[in-house]
């Protein structure tokens, strides 16, 4: 396919739960035919996909998820973070898992305690009782647990498996295996008459505890990213027929006369076109100076005007700016994938088929070859295979580490190509940087006071009057003195007949 025709979008999916999901989803989307690339993020939920618009539409895409299993919402606008509805969502997401792994935690621990009585003498007799423990049991298998019970109904109907049949065919075997000791106790060997019931209320607690975790890092994968667009200001100061009218920044069009007033952010990229002022530019060069701006000069979204007034004509708008450039190249680095991630992710589509044959092996093999009660033993080895294979970590760790490090970077300001580069730079020894500016925490501080040798004047005396002269001063350099002053608790003298000379007119 000529990729000058091709056509990128990202687009959140919802419904995937483990690694074997994403596998589903990126086949599903690969399967259309038009698409050239299609790339799916567990931690980010979203899926990047590279497509021939002659050849095939999102809506052909979005039919082909469905048929997944799994839903593929409207793209969304150059990888931009998640929307308000989108984010109460998924906080909401996280207060239910939260709630449910409280109620797990307070009746599993019981259900321990009594599933290792024989152990542990002190543990109530009540604790001992299979009926009480079949009572804190149920509550935790069909309400905490039901989330991985109906997500193996939605495997059923769509003929695929994943995590969630894990969990709940291997907790449901332990419980029903359980009940049915519990109801007939005579019908088991004595010596085989045990229950399994804090097999399944622990292993779903530590589930869910895995979702809980899960969940709170997703609600966080665009915090970074919201950060960055919060440097833009939400509306913005235009001039038209000589009136000056607020509107929203995502309306303000290029040729369009902005004004912008001393402490205020920049909405748009454009051009001075009358006044003059100093702009803060230290959140995009990690330059400390503020720059001069006069006619003709570029001023950039986000950046911060500190003294004058002035009125600019916009040149780039909306996702063309240099900030959503920015924001951009961080959302593309964060769904991006490591070399070692492709890995983990083919392993993680054939781990769950892998582990339930290994599981109907391990039966099969018990119930042939192993000592009486054979079922017995072959049912309680079976479920042990299923409860402890997970292959959710494999598919979280690395996007989720990715995701943490860029997003962290980018606060930091230290940008991130791609998670390829991340991964290269372990093996990195010496780096070059080309200017001062890329090692400046963006600030202006005092490190020293020289004054004239014999003048009479001492170091602290001479940031004294320093200091006091440039208090109230919008001047990053006159800040930087006046913090130095407080620093050493230094107390600045009066000032009268105070007068500001002007800066001579270019």
């Amino acid at each position: 396919m000529d990729e000058r025709h091709a056509t990128d979008i990202v687009a959140p999916v919802r419904g995937m739960h483990c690694a074997a999901c994403v596998g589903r989803v990126e086949r599903a989307l690969t399967s259309v035919a038009g698409v050239e690339q299609a790339s799916v993020n567990l931690a980010t939920e979203q899926a990047t996909v590279s497509f021939d618009p002659a050849r095939t539409s999102v809506d052909a895409l979005k039919a082909a998820v469905t048929a997944a299993g799994y839903e593929l919402a409207e793209p969304r606008a150059d990888a931009a973070p998640v929307d308000d509805a989108e984010q109460a969502a998924r906080e909401a997401e996280q207060r239910s898992q939260r709630t449910r792994l409280i109620v797990g935690v307070l009746l599993s621990v019981p259900v321990l305690l009594g599933g290792m009585a024989h152990l542990l003498p002190w543990v109530p007799a009540a604790l001992r009782d299979p009926w009480v423990l079949l009572a804190l049991t149920t509550p935790v298998q069909f309400w905490v647990g039901w989330q991985f019970h109906r997500g193996f109904l939605h495997d059923l109907r769509y003929r695929s498996a994943s995590m969630s049949t894990l969990v709940s065919v291997g907790t449901s075997a332990a419980y029903f295996f359980s009940v049915a000791v519990t109801l007939w106790p005579h019908a088991v060997p004595p010596h085989r008459a045990m229950t399994y019931f804090d097999v399944s209320a622990v292993v779903i607690t530590l589930v869910v505890l895995g979702r809980w975790l899960e969940a709170r890092a997703r609600g966080r994968t665009s915090e970074a990213i919201r950060r960055l667009v919060s440097l833009a200001p939400r509306t913005a100061r235009i001039v038209r027929d000589g009136a000056e009218i607020d509107v929203p920044t995502a309306e303000v069009r290029v040729g369009d006369f902005v004004r912008i007033r001393p402490g205020e952010r920049i909405p748009v990229d454009g051009v001075v076109t009358e006044g003059a002022s100093t702009v803060d530019e230290s959140m995009l060069t990690g330059e400390s100076l503020p720059v001069e701006k006069t006619l003709e000069s570029k001023v950039l979204a986000g950046t911060v005007n500190r003294t004058g007034s002035f009125v600019f004509r916009a040149a780039r708008v909306g996702s063309e700016t240099a900030l959503a450039r920015i924001v951009k190249l961080v959302a593309d680095a964060q769904g991006s994938r490591a070399p070692i991630q492709r890995l983990a992710d083919r392993v993680a589509a054939i781990f769950v088929p892998i582990v339930l044959a290994l599981a109907a092996l391990t039966f099969l093999a018990w119930w042939a070859f192993g000592p009486e009660p054979s079922a017995l033993y072959a049912l309680t080895s079976a479920v042990a295979v299923l409860v402890i294979a997970c292959p959710c970590a494999m598919g979280l760790a690395t996007p989720t580490a990715i995701m943490v490090a860029t997003g962290r970077g980018a606060e930091l300001g230290v940008l991130v190509k791609n998670a390829t580069a991340l991964e290269l730079l372990d093996g990195v020894n010496t780096i070059v940087l080309d200017k001062t500016g890329t090692l400046t925490v963006g600030r202006l501080a005092v490190t020293d006071v020289i004054t004239e040798s014999g003048d009479g004047v001492a170091g602290d005396e001479a940031l004294a009057l320093a200091a006091a002269a440039e208090q109230g001063s919008e001047h990053p350099v006159g800040e930087a003195i006046v913090a130095r002053a407080k620093e050493r608790g230094l107390a600045l003298p009066p000032i009268r007949e105070f007068a500001r000379r002007r800066r001579a007119e270019a």
